[in-house]
């Protein structure tokens, strides 16, 4: 077993594990500070990975990736993370969140839509001004000062991330079209990917909190829906918009 801590989110975590990859992975994120929980890996839990996995191409009618136990291992600990981090007023967030001017902006959409391409359209509109705070699964804070976007290891197949933290500005739903167009929505508009792209934890009380905490980021964070081409206008559109 290997064992080290690390810091995600302003919460120091020790992880033990039976790879080596998952530490590689979370290197930039070591910290000698004392741990505020701990999470430990067995093989059982990486049999469980694979069966979700199997699961989940199985209803889409794929057959399943021959991921290694390592790998597997990697998803297990951020579910056991994310599992434990509400508790903390902090969930995981399926998008890909992006700083500019010192303010995260952070893109939903559902799968293949193009929300990592509409950051690196940011990217390329904004220059220095734009930073990748994480291009897969960041984690939210919710406080009564508002809502901060954490970078985290788990950052994408392009591994796009930082290790900092931004205050949220908006947080928008991205779908395609032909022209570029974006309008602000209602809590209530948005509500329905905001549950579908948040980690829904397993355990009750959990799932709970990170519904309160999602009821608070509604309502202090701007919701918008984009409609956008792969053009960089597109991001010329967006930021305008959001940046207020």
């Amino acid at each position: 077993m290997i064992t080290k801590n690390y810091k995600i989110a302003d919460t120091v975590i020790c992880v033990s594990s039976l790879y080596e990859s998952v530490h590689r992975l979370c290197e930039a994120y070591a910290s000698d500070e004392p741990a505020a929980f701990s999470v430990t890996i067995s093989p059982e839990d990486i049999a469980a990975e694979r069966q979700r996995t199997r699961s989940e191409f199985a209803y889409e009618g794929l057959p399943a990736p021959d991921y290694s136990d390592a790998l597997l291992e990697e998803t297990a600990v951020y579910r056991k993370i994310a599992e434990q981090m509400p508790a903390r007023d902090t969930f995981v967030f399926h998008g890909s969140c992006i700083a500019a001017d010192g303010q995260a902006y952070l893109f939903t959409a559902r799968s293949g839509t193009g929300k990592s391409t509409h950051t690196r359209l940011w990217r390329e509109l904004l220059g220095d001004r734009a930073v990748m705070v994480n291009d897969d699964k960041p984690m939210l804070r919710v406080t009564e000062q508002g809502v901060t976007a954490f970078g985290t290891p788990y950052n994408g197949k392009h591994h796009l991330g930082s290790n900092i933290a931004v205050p949220l500005r908006a947080v928008c739903i991205v779908e395609r079209a032909a022209e570029n167009r974006i309008e602000r929505i209602s809590r209530a508009q948005a509500y329905p990917m905001l549950v579908q792209q948040s980690y829904r934890p397993q355990n009750s009380e959990s799932m709970r909190q990170t519904l309160r905490l999602l009821d608070r980021l509604a309502e202090q964070t701007a919701l918008y829906r984009l409609g956008c081409n792969m053009d960089i206008s597109a991001a010329e559109t967006a930021f305008n918009a959001m940046k207020g």
